[in-house]
C-alpha cells in the first residue's frame, strides 16, 4: 500500500463518455454518502425510528450539505469565484468545504425534525457515524484530485504530486504528505468509536448518551482537523496567523465542550 502511494500518479477523470465526463471525486462522494445512509439506517432499527424518516432525511442532507459546503467554499476563495462565476456550479471538481457541509446539514437537520415533529438529538445521534464512514471514504476522492495535500516530505508514504498542480513555492518537490490519507484514516476510527458507542447503547440510548456520542464526533473531528491544518499548504484565510479551518475547529471544540457539560449535568 505504501510503495503504491509512492509510486502511482492519479488523474482525476475514470472515462470520457462525448461531453461527459465520470470523475473520481464524484464516485468517492457518492460511495461515502451511501455508506452513511446504509449505516443510518442500522442505527436507526436501534434507535426504534422508521427507515422512511431516514431516507427522507438523506436526501435532504445531501442537498442542504452539498450547499452548506459550496457556498462555504465560494465564501473562502470570494475573488476567485467573483472572477470565475461559471466556476461556482462546478462541485464535481472538487471544492466542497466539510465545515460549511455540517453547518448546512446541521440546520437542514434541525428544520427536518421540526417539520416532522422528530427529535433532533436523536437524529444527529444516530447521523454522526455515518458522516464520519462518509468523510473517511470521500476525501480519497481529493487524492485524485491531486488537491489538499501537506507539505513536502522525504517520508515512504509521501505521495507524487504532478507539476501543475504543485505550488510555486515547492516547485521543486516531487513528494508531499498525504493528508487526505491521514484525515481519511482519522475519520475511520471516529466512525468505529461512534458506532461502537450506538450499538453498546442501542437498548437504552437516551438524551445523555447521545450528547456524548454527538460531543465526541464533533471533538474528535475538530482535533483531527486542527493538527492536519499544520501541514496543509493549500490558500485559505488566515486570521492572527491562524489558518480559517483551525479557526473553525476551534469553535466545534468549544461547542462540543459545552456538550460535554450538558450532558454531565444530566
Amino acid at each position: 500500500m505504501i510503495n503504491f502511494l509512492h509510486s502511482f500518479l492519479p488523474q482525476p477523470i475514470i472515462l470520457t463518455l462525448g461531453p461527459i465526463s465520470l470523475r473520481w471525486y464524484g464516485l468517492f462522494l457518492v460511495l461515502g454518502i451511501s455508506a452513511g445512509i446504509l449505516i443510518s439506517l442500522k442505527i436507526s432499527d436501534w434507535y426504534k425510528i422508521k427507515r422512511d424518516y431516514i431516507l427522507d432525511l438523506a436526501i435532504w442532507l445531501i442537498i442542504g450539505g452539498v450547499i452548506g459546503a459550496r457556498l462555504y467554499e465560494i465564501f473562502l476563495e470570494l475573488p476567485f469565484y467573483l472572477q470565475n462565476p461559471a466556476q461556482m456550479i462546478k462541485v464535481w471538481e472538487g471544492g466542497l468545504a466539510i465545515h460549511g457541509a455540517i453547518i448546512g446539514g446541521l440546520l437542514t437537520l434541525f428544520l427536518f425534525s421540526y417539520l416532522n415533529k422528530l427529535s433532533a438529538l436523536k437524529l444527529i445521534t444516530l447521523v454522526v457515524p455515518g458522516v464520519a464512514l462518509g468523510q473517511s471514504i470521500g476525501r480519497w476522492g481529493n487524492w485524485f484530485n491531486q488537491e489538499l495535500f501537506g507539505q513536502p516530505t522525504a517520508l515512504a508514504w509521501g505521495i507524487p504530486i504532478a507539476l501543475e498542480n504543485r505550488p510555486i513555492e515547492q516547485i521543486n518537490a516531487v513528494f508531499f504528505h498525504p493528508t487526505f490519507l491521514y484525515e481519511s484514516l482519522g475519520c475511520l476510527l471516529i466512525f468505529v468509536l461512534l458506532f461502537w458507542l450506538s450499538y453498546h447503547w442501542r437498548n437504552n440510548i437516551n438524551q445523555r448518551k447521545g450528547l456524548i456520542i454527538i460531543a465526541l464526533y464533533f471533538a474528535a473531528y475538530a482535533i483531527l482537523r486542527f493538527m492536519l491544518e499544520f501541514i496543509k499548504i493549500d490558500h485559505t484565510p488566515l486570521i492572527f496567523g491562524w489558518r480559517w479551518p483551525q479557526i473553525m475547529s476551534l469553535i466545534f471544540i468549544i461547542f462540543s465542550t459545552c456538550l460535554i457539560f450538558k450532558a454531565l449535568k444530566r
